[in-house]
């Protein structure tokens, strides 16, 4: 059997990423040969990528990629925020966007099959996945895309990785810029009020009339209180009606604003990674007992 040095453990762990014991055994059971070796690396790591396919993501970034009048904006999902801070998870997520616009996937499972390679791992987005889960060592999901080509300019704003914001617009380039980082300072829930979702609308209506009916006032007056407080909660929360972050007066509207700017804002998409997402609590101590446990059992 051929010896194994420090330097074809090197060799191995700098190709792989894998650590260095799982390096010398691959190279052990391997014999030396080191296509061989990494091979067995690839699988394992595939197998650790599978136990750690069932880990909640809800750290991550939001990508963005706009070519000429067409775009998207994707968010993938990652365990921790260390991870979402890696030069390949944050590659992948860039190629991952880049590839939403040329092909137009129907939906993420489409966007898992199409064509990738990268360190490595492919010839699909899903493979890509899977070997970076192995070599990073965390659960990363795609979770959700938008993609424009309506024909409208494009404007993204990415406020860290965290959130970001694709606008759809007519005009001033400047303009939808703006409204795309007072989109995410404010968070709109929609365009206009007459887009803002009838769920929310009945929720916000049932939560007025409680509260109006605690007043023990007429019946006329309740339904006055009620209406007044939808119609707060739509101006609160539709993106024209809402007061500009920017606005010198402190009053100025985003629809009176772009107004002023001769531009229009068709739509817009607005993620916030992990939201929505239950977050795991972990129970630091009881995990370092967990594998002091493990380990005197092994």
């Amino acid at each position: 059997m051929a010896a194994i040095t420090a330097s074809m453990v090197a060799e191995l762990r700098a190709k792989t990423d894998a650590p260095m014991m799982e390096c010398k055994k691959a190279l052990t059971e391997a014999e030396g040969n080191m296509e061989k070796a990494e091979e067995i690396l690839r699988v394992k790591l595939g197998n650790k990528a599978g136990k750690a396919a069932s880990r909640i993501t809800a750290e991550g970034v939001v990508a963005s990629c706009i070519e000429g009048n067409t775009g998207a904006l994707v968010e993938v999902n990652c365990e921790t925020d260390f991870v979402s801070k890696n030069d390949l998870f944050l590659a992948f997520c860039n190629q991952v966007a880049s590839l939403i616009v040329k092909h137009n996937p129907a939906d993420v499972a489409a966007l898992s099959e199409l064509p990738l390679s990268m360190e490595g791992f492919g010839p699909t987005v899903e493979e890509v996945r899977k070997g970076l889960i192995g070599k990073i060592g965390e659960n990363m999901t795609i979770r959700r895309f938008k993609r424009y080509s309506g024909g409208g300019q494009l404007a993204a704003y990415l406020h860290g990785v965290r959130i970001g914001v694709m606008v759809e617009f007519d005009g001033d380039a400047a303009a939808a810029k703006d409204t795309a980082m007072h989109i995410a300072a404010m968070k709109p829930v929609a365009l206009s009020g007459a887009d803002v979702p009838a769920d929310l609308i009945a929720k916000e209506r049932s939560v007025a009339e409680q509260k109006a009916a605690e007043s023990g006032k007429p019946a006329d007056i309740v339904a006055k209180m009620v209406e007044g407080s939808v119609q707060k909660y739509l101006k609160e929360v539709a993106l024209l009606d809402q007061v500009f972050v920017k606005a010198a007066d402190g009053k100025q509207t985003v629809g009176a604003y772009l107004k002023s700017a001769n531009t229009t804002v068709k739509g817009f998409t607005l993620y916030v990674v992990g939201e929505g997402i239950e977050k795991k609590q972990d129970d630091f101590a009881a995990e370092v007992a967990a594998q002091v446990a493990a380990a005197k059992s092994a």
